[in-house]
């Protein structure tokens, strides 16, 4: 079983982004998420693959959510 911490380096990584710090901070910019009735993985900027990984992570509890819901709440803030 993997214990390790995931980080937003690791998901932009898993979901095949760039992810490296300015990268990460330049999607995070660049792909606001203005209405908090788009869920995360609805959003149209991530491929079906990425979506589905994105919903997974919510609807399983997976050890990703918890990076998975700092990235949510970055991109609305």
């Amino acid at each position: 079983m993997d214990t390790s911490q995931h980080t937003m380096h690791n998901l932009f990584e898993q979901l095949g982004l760039p992810s490296d710090e300015r990268n990460v901070e330049q999607f995070i910019r660049t792909h606001r998420l203005f209405s908090q009735d788009i869920r995360l993985d609805q959003a149209t900027f991530w491929t079906e693959s990425q979506a589905e990984f994105l919903r997974e992570a919510f609807d399983e509890d997976s050890d990703w959510c918890e990076v998975v819901d700092e990235l949510n709440t970055r991109l609305r803030s």
